[in-house]
């Protein structure tokens, strides 16, 4: 059962676009949130001279998911002053280090491996990473440690906008299952909060309308160049449960045209995705 959690986010610089640092109750990790052109001006913090894991985030390439490289060090610093020399893609870094200092390099090195999979496998971003790091060879009870502190990582990580390594979550049975059917195509999602999930299988279509919105056709490329979306005769299926940012998202990229996923997504009966949201709102006044 999930527990309530605070987390703290200080503003280093009094602003909300410079240093954040970022802390959860009752656990002994440490973010911090830096703009690029803050780094060497902050990089004499001690955070940066403890191991830590981090990633480099950078705007989108091609499409609307962005750049990411994930590394490690021990310490850190070294090696994020080569990539702020050599790597000309980021704009933001994302470290965690541990407050306690109980992080080491094995440590590190484990969580760099776990997140590297956990971004191949959520395909949201352009992994900037080759290959996947073996694992060290960690010990039963570190390694339950480590994944307890990952757990705990990627909590955080939506919170200062990093989306990268969030899979679809499975849904309970009982979960809405809406449907699109056009063009001799199916496909079937849910709405949750992290965004609209195309379930796998689904099918989308390869001809798109000359006034579709650049932006889902761009989407729709990045999501074949990633191997979420697979040519099978004359359609794309979805090869993987797929989290959009927005229902019309969705609907766009599955349609091969403008769209509004809250319209187009219906259940079995026939009711909207816009009906059911608004089912669910008591009218105001209504207790």
């Amino acid at each position: 059962m999930k527990r309530g959690a605070t987390i703290r986010i200080f503003l280093a610089d009094g602003t909300a676009e410079g240093l954040r640092l970022v802390e959860k109750s009752n656990w002994t990790g440490h973010a911090v949130v830096c703009p690029r052109p803050r780094f060497a001006e902050v990089k004499s913090r001690r955070e940066f001279n403890r191991p830590g894991v981090y990633i480099l985030m950078g705007p989108p390439a091609t499409a609307e998911v962005p750049t990411i490289y994930i590394g490690e060090g021990d310490p850190v610093r070294p090696r994020l002053e080569q990539h702020h020399r050599d790597k000309d893609f980021w704009t933001t870094l994302v470290l965690f280090t541990s407050n306690a200092e109980t992080l080491n390099k094995a440590h590190v090195q484990y969580l760099e491996s776990r997140l590297i999979e956990l971004a191949r496998a959520a395909k949201r971003c352009a992994l900037e990473n080759g290959n996947v790091p073996q694992r060290p060879n960690l010990t039963e009870a570190d390694q339950a440690e480590m994944e307890s502190f990952l757990d705990d990582m990627l909590l955080v990580y939506p919170i200062v906008g990093v989306s990268a390594f969030e899979a679809a979550k499975i849904e309970s049975p009982a979960i809405q299952r809406l449907i699109i059917r056009a063009k001799g195509i199916t496909a079937t999602g849910y709405d949750t909060p992290a965004g609209f999930v195309v379930t796998r299988g689904s099918e989308a279509v390869v001809d798109w309308v000359p006034s579709a919105h650049k932006y889902a056709l761009a989407l729709r490329d990045s999501l074949i160049e990633r191997g979420v979306l697979v040519k099978s005769n004359d359609r794309y299926v979805f090869s993987q449960d797929y989290t959009f940012d927005s229902p019309s998202a969705a609907a766009q990229v599955i349609q091969g045209r403008t769209a509004n996923g809250r319209i187009d997504w219906k259940d079995e009966q026939g009711r909207t995705l816009k009906e059911l949201q608004e089912r669910s709102i008591p009218p105001i006044g209504a207790e």
